[in-house]
């Protein structure tokens, strides 16, 4: 088998049917197979999977393992050359999968590669490319200096934001939303370590693939990363979690310096952690008494792009749902530009989901509309006619 897609999901039920439906299409003549992991959700995530994806490969699991344990299972269990682990929270460009693919096949030192994440408003995301968290550059990033200095080979390290987006560059550290992993590294190096629950497990083992003689790789494919619709990072767990995984990182590869070089990295650490913990605390506080600011609530607008045979449903979704929506009658035939063509008329004062039929359009198409003109108050939105299902970053509406 060539491939293997391994996806971890919690409690997101139509984001993953979302990123299976992009998958099926990027997959098509890949010798693969789809394992999801659903780490005790109860949402009705393993019925509604089984039902709709029968050439799934589901492992329901009786508790909640954590990031590194749950996609362990499905590698052990699985036999391919390569290894693809994906958030649920994804979807991915047609010709993604199959150009990954090629690139690894022709890069044999090439241990692993990710891909250019991009953000709902078609931006790209930082995390596509990231240095190692050495402590000097774990400073210089929590301390402001990376993204006053961006273009630093030294200070702007942590992101490697001196790289060029628009070609294939050698990085150190690979993002575990999308991580396609050669199965002759991972044997290698070692599965994922499982003393992480979830967040940094993905840097622990570009490390390792990096010691084990291997490079990892940054491609210009693009996929969407709603950016953790799988868990609350508002949420006090979060942050105990998250800053905990730091902390597992560091002590594992850096305790082996000197005190004086240690101390001020976990000092910053744990400041970190608790100034955030005090931020959620004080927004906590401002909502229950009321104090949310002088400016009226605006809630977003939409357009949806759609085809006359889905126009009906689309009204009936936002009217059911009280959604403020125009409709424009197209298909990627008929309106190859999008939402591009109309930009200047969409309002900038409120946030606008551009919401694509994908029936209509491809999931290649709208990412590179979106990522064409990237502008903070226009959105990517989705929507199945067959399920009759819009997502966003915010919402699924049914």
């Amino acid at each position: 088998m060539k491939l293997a897609v391994i996806i971890v999901s919690y409690n997101v039920k139509y984001y993953l049917e979302s990123c299976l439906n992009s998958l099926q299409k990027a997959m098509q003549g890949i010798d693969g197979q789809i394992y999801v992991v659903d780490n005790h959700s109860k949402d009705g995530t393993v019925k509604h999977i089984k039902k709709h994806f029968p050439d799934v490969n589901v492992i329901a699991s009786n508790h909640n393992y954590g990031f590194a344990r749950a996609n362990n299972v499905a590698i052990r269990n699985s036999e391919s050359e390569y290894v693809l682990l994906i958030n649920p929270d994804t979807f991915v460009g047609e010709n993604v999968i199959s150009d990954c693919l090629a690139f690894m096949d022709s890069h044999e030192k090439a241990g692993g590669a990710g891909v250019c994440m991009l953000k709902s408003d078609g931006d790209k995301a930082m995390e596509s490319r990231r240095g190692l968290p050495s402590p000097m550059t774990s400073l210089y990033k929590m301390c402001g200096l990376c993204s006053k200095f961006p273009k630093s080979h030294r200070f702007g390290k942590y992101y490697m934001s001196y790289l060029p987006w628009d070609s294939p560059q050698k990085i150190e550290i690979i993002s575990g939303a999308f991580c396609m992993l050669r199965r002759e590294a991972l044997n290698k190096a070692g599965l994922l370590d499982e003393d992480f629950f979830m967040y940094g497990e993905d840097i622990d083992l570009s490390y390792r693939i990096l010691k084990a003689g291997y490079e990892n790789w940054y491609l210009p494919l693009q996929i969407l990363h709603y950016k953790g619709e799988s868990t609350h990072k508002s949420s006090f767990r979060y942050v105990h979690v998250f800053y905990e995984a730091m902390l597992i990182f560091f002590r594992k590869h850096y305790n082996h310096l000197n005190y004086f070089v240690t101390l001020p990295i976990k000092a910053a650490i744990y400041a970190k952690a608790t100034f955030a913990l005090i931020s959620i605390l004080g927004n906590r506080v401002r909502q229950i008494l009321g104090i949310t600011g002088s400016q009226r609530k605006r809630y977003p607008e939409y357009i949806f792009m759609a085809p006359a045979r889905s126009l009906d449903k689309c009204r009936k979704l936002a009217n059911d749902n009280v959604l403020l929506a125009q409709f424009i009658e197209c298909d990627e035939s008929t309106r190859p530009e999008g939402h591009l063509s109309m930009i200047d008329d969409i309002p900038t004062n409120v946030n606008t989901y551009v919401v694509y039929d994908i029936t209509a359009f491809k999931y290649s198409t709208i990412l590179k509309l979106f990522a064409e003109k990237p502008m903070p108050n226009i959105l990517i939105g989705i929507y199945d006619s067959k399920n009759n299902t819009m997502i966003t970053n915010i919402d699924v509406i049914r």
